[in-house]
């Protein structure tokens, strides 16, 4: 798996200052997308064991929220495979600290309800492992700029362990200051 880019000390991809992790590899091709280029699976670099290590460490500080993943598109087979165990190894590092993804997949087309090409046999346990799922296309004529983590109206933020729980999407509750604001 390759990535296009990682921002450390990202505050736009979930909540608090967090590392974000751009896959490469997307087979969406929503119109509008802004980060087209990351659409081709060679694009950027290796996701080596030292850039794994740099994320890491990246992480360490008690100010660090968490990791996003975003892309390209991180749930494409190619992609999830290659995520699953340094998600893993992150959860172990850092138990207490979020992992947040973005998908143009949604949560019912990952937990199979609806058929999908993206499931395989790491889906189910990547899944797990999140704790808030953005799902669902970027679609220009929803484009909203006053959404919270999210680029267009279309897109829902999803607790992942309460969705498991409820076996249906369940929405993640923001910090009440933000969840009633309106711009």
């Amino acid at each position: 798996m390759n990535y296009a880019t990682i921002k450390y000390y990202d505050i736009a991809n979930g909540p608090g200052v967090r590392t974000s992790i751009f896959v490469s590899g997307c087979r969406h091709h929503c119109p509008g997308c802004f980060n087209e280029v990351a659409w081709d699976f060679g694009y950027g670099q290796p996701f080596g064991k030292a850039v794994r290590n740099e994320i890491f460490a990246s992480c360490q500080p008690d100010y660090i929220a968490g990791i996003s993943l975003l892309g390209g598109e991180p749930f494409e087979p190619e992609n999830q495979r290659e995520l699953l165990p340094f998600v893993r190894n992150f959860r172990a590092l850092y138990p207490n600290k979020s992992v947040w993804c973005y998908s143009g997949y949604t949560w019912e087309q990952l937990t199979g309800s609806v058929p999908c090409p993206a499931r395989c046999e790491v889906t189910d346990e990547l899944l797990s492992l999140l704790d808030v799922l953005v799902d669902g296309r970027f679609v220009e004529a929803q484009h909203d700029i006053s959404l919270r983590f999210r680029g267009s109206s279309n897109q829902r933020l999803l607790d992942v362990p309460k969705s498991l729980a409820a076996k249906s999407p369940v929405w993640w509750e923001d910090e009440q200051v933000f969840a009633t604001h309106s711009m």
